[in-house]
């Protein structure tokens, strides 16, 4: 069983005990977390499609981490002939969720 959920704008599939990394989340470590936008679920085959959301769904999660950091993002410019050249680096913070059920 499977569903896809939107969670902060961004749409995640997700599975029972599955881990996922999302944009940071006003959620402590621990905390349990419910989200309510679901837009598909697949039950062995069988599968409900929201319009936009399906009537009911639920999906729980509880929070692992909530100062995670993605992988670094380089950004580097420069002009031709000019000696300019400049890097910048970035590192998005992100919240590790495990997911409990599909209700």
């Amino acid at each position: 069983m499977y569903a896809i959920v939107d969670i902060a704008g961004q749409q995640f599939k997700v599975e029972a005990g599955s881990e996922i990394f999302v944009n940071r989340l006003a959620a402590e470590k621990g905390a349990a977390v419910e989200f309510n936008k679901v837009l598909l679920i697949d039950a062995e085959g069988t599968v409900k499609l929201g319009a936009p959301y399906v009537e009911g769904a639920v999906v729980k999660a509880t929070v692992l981490d909530d100062t995670c950091k993605a992988d670094k993002v380089l950004v580097f410019k420069k002009k031709r002939r000019k000696g300019y050249q400049k890097l910048n680096g970035h590192r998005q913070y992100l919240t590790k969720l495990q997911i409990v059920e599909i209700a």
